[in-house]
């Protein structure tokens, strides 16, 4: 039988990205994959592709796509999924190079702080895209709960960890840029719905206040786009995904990332921000026992910021459009409480 291609989304006519159909094709995939030494495990060796999906597209800027692979290594039929990352106008060697140099500062598969990355496999020039092995596990965003503390430490721990290694970046985010995404989120919002006007105006006041109160620190290497989807839990490992906006900012982005997107977790999911406060304040300790002190401030002020950028990525979506008004509510709270303090 012929291997199963799914594409929902029509990504293969995607003018932008012309390699893709090359990339969706079973058998050009299976030649190019046995190119892979960490893939095919040696020259010549026998490789299957049983199924191509599309997962993600953006059209005109990138894809994602997973393929189901069996390996024949001797008598042992290996079978994984496989996944391939593409954006336009890029190779995949950057994605790559990246993933790799995570892997070998300590967050390969068998590491024993039991943190990782998914497995780098290589880079597909023919298809400019890059890939890694799907790496197994639950989204920490489906185990968030009252008394999950644990996993919140461990949380702060895998943060800590990914600034502590030292492997090259590319760019560096600060809070100035952090401060502008929000206010192009926020107007946004108060040019789509005049009503909230205001309060987008005296939100984006009072977080540019806020953020001036932080000291620039930008020289420790971060996610960027830290939050529960991007944590897998594997029993007691944790796998941590998609290090695309890597980069040099302050190591209090990537936790307060991860919390503001868990206080709105909570005031979607339970209808009470304040649902998983003892989540959040393992985590915020945990990692403030790691880091120093010092870090406190600057982790609740990114928290506070990711929240109220909450308010725009509210509008996004059709399921959690009810929310924005209280989600603008409960930022300003949150940001005028901290400047008080």
């Amino acid at each position: 039988m012929s291997p199963a291609v799914l594409d929902r989304f029509g990504a293969e006519a995607d003018p932008a990205l012309p390699t893709l159909r090359l990339a969706l094709d079973p058998e050009v995939a299976r030649r190019e994959f046995l190119r892979l030494p960490r893939l095919s495990g040696r020259p010549g060796g026998c490789l299957r592709v049983s199924a191509i999906r599309v997962l993600r597209h953006k059209p005109g800027k990138r894809c994602l796509v997973e393929y189901d692979v069996e390996v024949e290594r001797g008598r042992v039929v290996d079978a994984l999924t496989i996944i391939g990352k593409l954006r336009v106008h890029r190779f995949g060697n950057s994605g790559f190079r990246r993933l790799a140099s995570l892997w070998e500062a300590g967050f390969d598969s068998a590491s024993p702080d039991g943190i990782s990355v998914p497995e780098p496999l290589g880079v597909v020039p023919a298809f400019h895209m890059w890939f890694q092995r799907k790496a197994t596990g639950r989204p920490a965003s489906e185990l968030l709960k009252r008394g999950a503390t644990t996993l919140a430490q461990r949380i702060a721990e895998a943060a800590r960890k990914i600034h502590l290694c030292r492997i090259p970046v590319e760019s560096r985010h600060g809070m100035a840029d952090e401060l502008r995404i929000l206010g192009e989120c926020l107007e946004r919002v108060a040019r789509a719905e005049p009503r909230w006007r205001s309060g987008c105006d005296r939100l984006r006041e009072a977080c540019e206040r806020l953020g001036a109160t932080v000291l620039e620190r930008s020289n420790t290497g971060v996610h960027r786009d830290f939050y529960a989807d991007q944590v897998l839990v594997d029993g007691a490992r944790l796998v941590i995904l998609d290090f695309d906006l890597f980069c040099a900012g302050n190591p209090g982005l990537d936790p307060g990332n991860f919390l503001g997107h868990v206080t709105e977790q909570a005031l979607r999911v339970e209808g009470d921000p304040d649902a998983l406060a003892d989540f959040e304040q393992a985590l915020e300790d945990r990692f403030v026992e790691l880091s120093g002190e010092a870090a406190r401030e600057s982790l609740k002020v990114y928290a506070a910021l990711t929240l109220a950028r909450h308010v725009y990525l509210s509008t996004l979506f059709r399921q959690r459009s009810r929310f924005t008004q209280d989600l603008l509510s409960l930022s300003e709270e949150r940001v005028r409480a901290l400047l008080s303090s």
